[in-house]
């Protein structure tokens, strides 16, 4: 079998330091915990950017302050910048960051629906993301909120937008969104087109027992504070925790863990 990529999400757009006070929020803490889960066998670096204040932002300075550490660092892991909606609202500043060049970085290529907001990705939008990444050589991650977005990206495969093999992260478990359950798991994993490359990032309490399962399906993990502020009922997580606590899971079914340069082998961009 494939050897397992996983990705550390750390920080994400909702946590806050009275959710749980591991949660990294300025560059520095934000690179120091990547470059500890690099450490613990994650690959892969889903990379948000809070400002001053510690609110989301698309602002390139902050995102280029934590690679630019991650680099100093020596780090090797594979960086991915978050395109999400939270940080931005209009195409080109939620692409700002894409001017740092990265290996890869977030697409949702249709809109759902947050807790409380709407996550909005209309058309024009995400093709303009979709056709900036073409242009920077940017590895598109296609997050999958809902099965229509599967579809939308062979759709813009076809139009010349994306690069195979597509590369998918399956999000289950967000209020407004698919629940996080094993029959949503198969569905998804049922519709993807052929060579698709995928990752489950499971919100809430199954984030173990469905990312085992994806584990065994063939598919790779994303973990971290953005998704779960627990580690499990009662303890708050630390990133490192998270990414340890799959990476042994992982070794215990024996499957190896990807390196960054498996990574770039695993995505087809070598």
């Amino acid at each position: 079998m494939e050897k397992l990529i996983i990705t550390i999400a750390p920080t994400g757009n909702v946590p806050t330091k009275d959710m749980n006070p591991h949660v990294p929020l300025t560059p520095e803490e934000i690179a120091k915990d990547i470059i500890a889960c690099h450490e613990k066998g994650a690959a892969v670096a889903h990379i948000h950017a809070r400002d001053k204040d510690g609110v989301p932002t698309c602002d390139v300075k902050y995102f280029e302050k934590t690679v630019r550490l991650l680099d100093e660092a020596g780090c090797p892991i594979v960086k991915q910048i978050s395109t999400g909606a939270r940080g931005g609202k209009s195409g080109e500043a939620r692409a700002e960051a894409l001017e740092l060049n990265p290996l890869s970085a977030s697409l949702s290529s249709g809109s759902s629906n947050f807790p409380t907001s709407i996550n909005a990705n209309e058309p024009k939008l995400v093709e303009y993301l979709a056709k900036t990444m073409l242009e920077k050589n940017i590895k598109p991650e296609i997050e999958v909120f809902d099965v229509a977005m599967i579809n939308n990206a062979v759709r813009l495969q076809k139009e010349g937008l994306i690069k195979g093999p597509l590369l998918f992260n399956f999000v289950l478990g967000v209020k407004g969104s698919l629940p996080a359950t094993p029959k949503n798991l198969f569905f998804l994993f049922e519709s993807l087109p052929p060579n698709a490359v995928w990752s489950v990032s499971i919100i809430g309490p199954q984030h173990v027992n469905l990312s085992v399962m994806a584990m065994a399906l063939g598919g790779h993990v994303r973990v971290g504070i953005e998704d779960n502020v627990y580690y499990r009922k009662g303890i708050l997580a630390t990133n490192v925790a998270l990414v340890a606590r799959i990476a042994s899971i992982a070794q215990s079914m024996g499957r190896e863990i990807a390196t960054p340069q498996d990574v770039k082998k695993i995505w087809g961009i070598e």
